[in-house]
């Protein structure tokens, strides 16, 4: 006799889980199990009861803010577990309801049906660098915003620099601006700063990550890719930190699809039509 399989569907909250269950088979909806607290404790307690029968279990849940916890608790104990991409869930046509319990149940029967792609979960060193990565992206963001602000509010006051922005001169240029309202200078004076922090924060982050770069075990992929031309330190590390094991992928077609460089089609019988890269992969690869 074939061991029972259930299929567990999660649907995971900052302090709450919703669990439904589908038996094995072709047939039979899935069952409402109840909502759990998000918690390692009420988890353990989930699988005891759940696995009290001797069945298998197989659990998913979306890709989300929660992160990947309950994934590798789950996982460390010799459950299956896998992390799903919201974005390839099918969904109905015309379905307006939406809740927790749906949201569970549709899980666990498409994960019985085989419906559902997962995502990779990285090792936990490996997402503590992508962290940083993202860190400093969002700091570099941040730097940007303030220079815009600056820029905008000096072309309001009619104030026009007509060389390269950013440097030693175009500093000193902004130090020596005179105002006929002395509140100008006070506003000036701030949109310096908010820069000046701005740039602190990015150079800090940049150093930290060429410091945790030794200690990483993807770290002679990082430096391999720096052998190319135009690959900094930087771009190689946020591209690997983002991309993971390349060897997760099985093909050049797979790896190209996830970064969104494959063209987009729209052909129907014989009329066939093709156009340019869908860019509908990894946005934060945009600029590597």
């Amino acid at each position: 006799m074939a061991d029972r399989i259930t299929y567990v569907g999660l649907d995971a909250h900052k302090d709450s889980v919703v669990v439904a269950t589908a038996a094995s088979g072709l047939r039979g909806e899935a069952r409402e199990y109840g909502r759990i607290a998000n918690t390692a404790t009420a988890l353990d307690r989930l699988l005891k009861k759940l696995g009290g029968d001797g069945s298998t279990l197989r659990f998913c849940y979306e890709a989300g803010p929660c992160g990947y916890g309950i994934c590798r608790r789950l996982s460390a104990q010799g459950h299956e577990c896998v992390v799903v991409a919201p974005s390839l869930i099918p969904k109905r046509a015309g379905d307006r309801v939406k809740t927790d319990r749906r949201d569970a149940a549709s899980l666990a029967k498409l994960h019985r049906a085989g419906e559902l792609t997962s995502v990779w979960v990285p090792d936990v060193q490996h997402e503590a660098v992508r962290d940083l990565v993202r860190a400093r992206l969002d700091a570099v963001h941040s730097l940007r915003r303030a220079r815009q602000q600056l820029s905008g509010f000096l072309l309001r006051q009619g104030c026009h620099y007509g060389r390269p922005a950013w440097t030693k001169l175009h500093r000193r240029w902004l130090a020596g601006l005179k105002f006929e309202q002395a509140i100008h200078h006070l506003f000036l004076e701030d949109y310096i700063q908010a820069v000046e922090a701005a740039a602190v924060r990015r150079n800090r982050l940049t150093t930290q990550i060429e410091a945790m770069l030794p200690d990483w075990s993807l770290a002679p992929v990082v430096a391999a890719l720096q052998t190319m031309r135009g690959m900094a330190l930087v771009n190689a590390a946020t591209l690997i930190a983002e991309l993971g094991d390349l060897t997760r992928f099985t093909d050049p077609r797979q790896l190209m699809a996830y970064l969104g460089l494959v063209p987009s089609e729209h052909s129907s019988g014989r009329s066939v039509k093709r156009g340019g890269i869908t860019k509908a992969g990894n946005t934060r690869l945009a600029g590597c």
